[in-house]
């Protein structure tokens, strides 16, 4: 597919400043850039969806998880109170 897009002077500046410090060309740096856009996941279920997946492909139970989670939160308290 090919597209052509309208940017403005500002945009195009920061296009081409951003490829050259890449050392790409300004096309192959927004093709990198709108592959790289649509390749995350879209949604917080997509999102969840890796976790979900990761989580049952660890045979950790609900209540070892649980329990990691609760640990992983108390220690993150302890350690903003200690910076406050």
């Amino acid at each position: 597919m090919t597209l052509n897009l309208d940017l403005g002077p500002d945009f195009e500046a920061k296009l081409r400043s951003r490829a050259a410090a890449a050392g790409k060309d300004p096309e192959a740096f927004a093709l990198e850039a709108v592959t790289e856009k649509l390749s995350r996941p879209e949604t917080f279920d997509e999102i969840l969806a890796l976790l979900r997946k990761e989580v049952r492909e660890s045979g950790i139970s609900e209540g070892e998880l649980s329990s990691l989670l609760e640990s992983a939160e108390a220690e993150s308290r302890r350690e903003r109170r200690s910076r406050a």
